[in-house]
């Protein structure tokens, strides 16, 4: 995002990108110095916000919850996503696809800038699909047995992967450590978040059964083991096609997606996220009692 503000500046996603690539910039294109990379931004990040949970717990309960949510809250994030998503679906409903192309190129990292508007709106969805799970279910996953600082490990991971992860030039070797750990934290909720997908589809206007076929079909049709999961399910679950131009697509036999499919993807997004966190609740209740 480029929003300013002191809570982006102290953002442990912010923090960590700066880091990441901070430190990348100064050291050669090794495995061993991408692991080098991942556990100082990653080791210092938990140390610092974990000290804070101590710190408070020092000073009562209620201090130890308002730090230990602001933790949880810095780690699990979707509304910023949606919002970006529905207003691109505004913009391509009322026919300005350059302000279309602006808020999917905020949640994307292809290029933006000559898609028409079934590829915006294919676009804003997987970015929905899969950021679900980056941004919310997957800190969730890990919130029961790890607390707060779970998610923030989750999260970091991600950034991680963000900043160093894909492949561009000078960071094929760095970028990889950061990368399998992304790939390896993200392995239980991508497919968690694909079954709810299935499930609760019907409640955002979808189809079980469609989302289902399209979850054994397509999930591998992205380069991403993890993001075809979701990807997948979503598109079946609207009955549309999704492509990434020269990469993928995903369920090709489904309609090209318009600003209606982006609205009901952010509707399936937020029943998915209801569900995981009544489910992350429910088993950190379970897990309270047991210790």
């Amino acid at each position: 995002p480029r929003h300013g503000g002191l809570l982006l500046a102290v953002h442990p996603v912010a923090t960590g990108f700066r880091a990441a690539r901070a430190l990348a910039s100064r050291l050669p294109d090794s495995l061993a110095a991408g692991a080098a990379v991942w556990l100082a931004v990653v080791s210092a990040h938990m140390a610092a916000w974990g000290g804070l949970v101590c710190a408070a717990a020092l000073l009562g309960p209620a201090a130890w919850l308002a730090a230990s949510a602001s933790v949880l809250k810095f780690s699990a994030a979707l509304r910023l996503l949606l919002d970006h998503a529905l207003r691109a679906a505004a913009c391509i409903e009322e026919g300005d696809l350059d302000c279309a192309r602006r808020e999917v190129g905020e949640i994307v990292r292809r290029p933006t800038g000559g898609l028409g508007a079934a590829h915006l709106a294919s676009a804003a969805i997987e970015s929905i699909a899969e950021n679900l799970v980056d941004g919310y279910t997957g800190p969730l996953t890990y919130y029961p047995p790890l607390g707060p600082l779970g998610a923030l490990l989750h999260r970091m991971a991600n950034t991680m992967d963000a900043a160093l992860g894909y492949r561009r030039p000078g960071l094929y070797r760095l970028g990889a450590p950061s990368a399998h750990a992304d790939t390896l934290l993200a392995y239980l909720p991508a497919r968690a978040t694909a079954l709810l997908a299935v499930l609760l589809a019907p409640l955002a206007g979808g189809s079980a059964r469609g989302a289902l076929r399209a979850w054994l079909e397509w999930r591998g049709a992205t380069p991403s083991v993890n993001a075809g999961h979701p990807i997948a399910a979503f598109a079946g679950a609207l009955g549309v096609r999704l492509e990434k131009p020269g990469a993928y697509t995903v369920n090709p036999r489904g309609r090209p997606p318009g600003p209606g499919d982006v609205r009901r993807a952010a509707r399936l997004a937020v029943l998915v996220a209801a569900a995981y966190t009544a489910a992350a609740a429910a088993a950190s209740a379970a897990l309270a009692r047991l210790i």
